[in-house]
């Protein structure tokens, strides 16, 4: 094939996702995507500077296609019912797209990452969701790390086979969310510090 496989950025980054899903972002290497499109890795460098380059594309499109998913689930919903559905859309693609939901949890140079709404979407729309609990910062802050670290954790341990207990994983997961409900709920807040006179 040669110059005329038809590297472009965007086909690159698509097989990149691609294969991400299949064997893990770790493993993607220029090579093995040089081997996707029958060329030798050299094709590569006129199009991308290396594979970290590539793993931020990846990165950038996961986040891009979560965030239509996510909006698209909580559309028209709050509070309980929001969340729920933010969670289970979470979830779902998480699950479905293993290799680009681990590019979206990859330190990313914020260098390499300026410019683009994908992750400034992705906050926002988790504000969204936090708006019904009227928390202000710092609260909302490390409320929205409570929400990403649990979801986080748990999609890790189930994809990883790790619930071996007989109930249900689904059943567990319906309860974490309205667990988390309740949680945000009576979420303790923070008490201002005294402005100084």
């Amino acid at each position: 094939m040669g110059a005329h496989a038809g590297l472009t950025v965007d086909r690159i980054t698509r097989a990149a996702a691609a294969l991400a899903d299949e064997v893990g972002i770790d493993k993607v290497t220029i090579s093995a995507l040089a081997r996707t499109f029958g060329v030798k890795d050299a094709s590569f460098y006129s199009h991308v500077k290396n594979i970290q380059e590539i793993r931020t594309r990846v990165a950038i499109l996961a986040s891009g296609e979560m965030n239509e998913s996510l909006a698209t689930a909580i559309a028209g919903r709050s509070g309980g019912d929001a969340l729920t559905a933010f969670a289970n859309a979470y979830r779902q693609y998480a699950l479905q797209h293993p290799g680009r939901y681990a590019a979206t949890q990859l330190r990313l140079d914020p260098a390499a990452i300026s410019g683009t709404e994908a992750f400034t979407r992705s906050i926002e729309l988790t504000y969204a969701v936090m708006r019904y609990y009227n928390l202000g910062d710092p609260d909302l802050t490390d409320a929205a790390r409570l929400l990403r670290s649990t979801f986080h954790g748990y999609i890790s341990i189930e994809a990883a086979g790790g619930f071996s207990h007989p109930r249900e994983v689904d059943a567990s997961w319906k309860k974490a969310i309205e667990s988390l409900h309740m949680v945000l709920e009576q979420w303790p807040r923070t008490v201002p510090a005294p402005s100084v006179a």
